[in-house]
């Protein structure tokens, strides 16, 4: 039976229901307060320059694990993790452009492939329902909003690009507490970036999101946006690797982590 997000599974049987193709959709709410992760793989010649765009990028790409050459395991996120399979929809990269959005990549996989997990903001939404503050897409079913911006990324290499952001709009003294809330949760992409006027950061339409669901926008809202694990895929278009993978934008790894003790289990990953 597919699950759902009034029906939350462990995080082990959620990947075994992806891995088997009985859920295919964004795991915005799967998962309770697991830690999310956004997924990018490389082959090894790219994988030091990206390395490095992570490091020097931590808000919108902060580094959570990193594989080893030609294993698609991540045991530091959980026990029989196959970034082959456990993803509920893939992106296929070549030369910078979108070609595939596949629901596994074995056929895909190389031996000298390496993988990153970045941290997610669906990590923190648990936190945000229990503190009653809205997480209106989670609510609706739907995709978080997601955009392209004019804040640009530190490069590396031949990395480098826009920093995407995620909205989540909510009254203003709700968006008080989120600050307080996420500020504690580094590995999640910490406190918003941005508060209000989406134009300031060059959104010129925020009922058009360059990824995503349209946001559910009400009286008395403040828009707030957070840096976005999606940031890596606009620097594709940049670096332009012969072949890349990623997540498909909403549509991540569920870890084993617990997002709330993240911080403690996961460390001198970004040193």
């Amino acid at each position: 039976m597919p699950c759902t997000p009034n029906a939350v599974p462990s995080p082990r049987d959620l990947r075994e229901q992806i891995r088997s193709g009985g859920f295919a959709g964004p795991t915005a709410g799967m998962g309770g307060d697991a830690l999310q992760a956004n997924i990018v793989i490389l082959p090894g010649a790219e994988a030091a320059d990206f390395l490095r765009f992570c490091q020097s990028n931590p808000r919108p790409c902060p580094l959570l694990a990193v594989g080893a050459p030609g294993d698609p395991a991540l045991p530091s996120l959980g026990e029989g993790i196959d970034l082959r399979h456990d993803v509920p929809r893939y992106r296929v990269w070549r030369h910078g452009e979108l070609t595939d959005e596949p629901s596994q990549i074995a056929d895909l996989w190389q031996d000298d492939m390496v993988s990153f997990a970045l941290g997610c903001s669906f990590s923190f939404e648990d936190a945000l329902t229990r503190a009653g503050i809205p997480v209106r897409h989670q609510d609706a079913g739907r995709n978080v909003p997601m955009y392209r911006t004019s804040l640009a990324t530190r490069p590396a290499g031949r990395f480098g690009g826009p920093v995407v952001v995620s909205l989540r709009p909510m009254p203003a003294a709700d968006a008080i507490e989120a600050v307080q809330i996420c500020a504690r949760m580094p590995l999640a992409h910490g406190a918003p970036i941005h508060l209000g006027d989406p134009a300031q950061i060059g959104i010129a339409d925020v009922m058009a999101p360059d990824y995503g669901d349209a946001p559910d926008i009400r009286p008395g809202d403040i828009p707030v946006f957070w840096a976005c694990g999606v940031t890596p895929q606009a620097a594709m278009v940049s670096a332009r690797p012969a072949l890349a993978i990623t997540h498909a934008p909403g549509h991540m790894l569920v870890t084993d982590i617990p997002a709330s003790r993240a911080e403690a289990r996961l460390t001198g990953v970004n040193q």
